[in-house]
């Protein structure tokens, strides 16, 4: 296995769970030395992930709260308002991410938490010849977005679905985004 599916699969399982995992179990898991258990927990911190290292294994470090996964569409001029839309109302956009039928999910951890860092996000798109990771699959992507409770979030969708950024979850998605009944997830983070 590749070191980056490697690491990006760690990171999926460590986000998956709730309870620090071991390093010997990782080890395991991915059939590689717990030394490059080790290297690859750098290798995720030094990309700015915040793992923690406890007596009983690794787990991110989380803020409280709560987040929720959203599906949503918006041709690229759209792009300021929807996200200056989510941190007015007291969100903070993780990251972004896309399921692609080829790829897979492609993921990019944003952190905005404010109207500057909407716009530096905007400024740096504007100035670099790459386009948004929505375009890859034609203006459909998510964001997991965290909030200090469930009727915030529930404000955001509220926003989210007026300005009609909101897109239905279709059968091929991850099950990952989803809780039995169809819905988005909502996650409790404690500290």
């Amino acid at each position: 296995m590749a070191v980056e599916i490697r690491q990006k699969k760690m990171l999926t399982r460590l986000r998956k769970s709730e309870q620090p995992i071991s390093g010997s179990r990782l080890a395991r898991e991915f059939g590689v030395s717990r030394q490059i258990v080790v290297q690859d927990i750098s290798a995720l911190r030094s990309s700015g992930i915040s793992i923690l290292s406890t007596p009983k294994g690794y787990i991110l470090q989380q803020q409280p709260g709560v987040s929720k996964v959203f599906k949503v569409y918006h041709e690229d001029d759209k792009t300021e308002q929807e996200l200056n839309l989510i941190v007015d109302l007291g969100g903070e956009v993780e990251d972004v991410f896309i399921y692609h039928k080829v790829y897979g999910e492609v993921r990019a951890k944003l952190g905005i938490d404010s109207r500057r860092a909407v716009r530096e996000f905007c400024d740096a798109l504007q100035a670099g010849k790459s386009s948004p990771l929505k375009n890859a699959t034609a203006g459909f992507h998510y964001h997991t977005i965290r909030a200090k409770d469930k009727e915030t979030l529930s404000c955001i969708e509220t926003a989210l679905r007026e300005q009609g950024y909101l897109a239905e979850l279709r059968d091929y998605e991850p099950e990952s985004i989803r809780e039995e009944d169809g819905e988005s997830r909502i996650r409790t983070i404690h500290p």
